[in-house]
């Protein structure tokens, strides 16, 4: 039915799961798809089981430095994004008593840090009537679970930033979901 025809996509956390699934979804609806992921042979799998009209771009969305190059990268090649799948997410449970500081922190650069500058980042390519995906598990909902990447506090901040009512910056008609 080509629903994304004309449309660019970026899909952080694209080489795999549900990354790489949206990644071939969009793809067979006529988008053409940036995917992001931390390591070159997961990219370059997923790249050859999409096929076409997709661009893989190593790299980590809790570097700043990273991100910067990603969407240097995109803005050259396409101009624009009409969609930003924010996917890329970790998952370490440790009992509370065996969380380390360097657990803890990489959960959260990657969790929260890096959606929330994937977004940032993002905004002056977003044109009206673009959209923001932010994947997240569940259990923020419900858990009472102290696993630093699970449910409560890491995902509770992705809902915050969802739901957040700052007034409208550039690029402002974009829905975010």
């Amino acid at each position: 039915m080509n629903k994304l025809e004309g449309k660019t996509a970026l899909i952080t956390g694209g080489t795999s799961g549900i990354g790489l699934a949206t990644a071939k979804a969009f793809v067979n609806e006529g988008a053409y798809v940036f995917i992001t992921g931390r390591r070159e042979a997961e990219l370059a799998a997923a790249v050859k089981e999409i096929g076409r009209n997709v661009t893989a771009i190593r790299g980590d969305v809790s570097n700043l430095g990273d991100l910067e190059r990603l969407f240097a990268q995109i803005k050259q090649e396409k101009g624009k994004l009409d969609i930003v799948f924010a996917n890329a997410g970790v998952a370490k449970f440790a009992a509370l008593g065996a969380i380390t500081e360097e657990l803890y922190d990489w959960t959260f650069d990657i969790n929260v840090k890096g959606l929330l500058f994937t977004v940032q980042k993002a905004l002056p390519l977003l044109p009206d009537g673009a959209s923001i995906i932010l994947n997240s598990c569940v259990s923020h909902y419900h858990s009472l679970s102290l696993h630093p990447g699970k449910g409560t506090p890491a995902q509770r901040h992705l809902l915050d930033l969802q739901n957040c009512s700052d007034p409208p910056q550039p690029a402002d008609s974009a829905a975010v979901g």
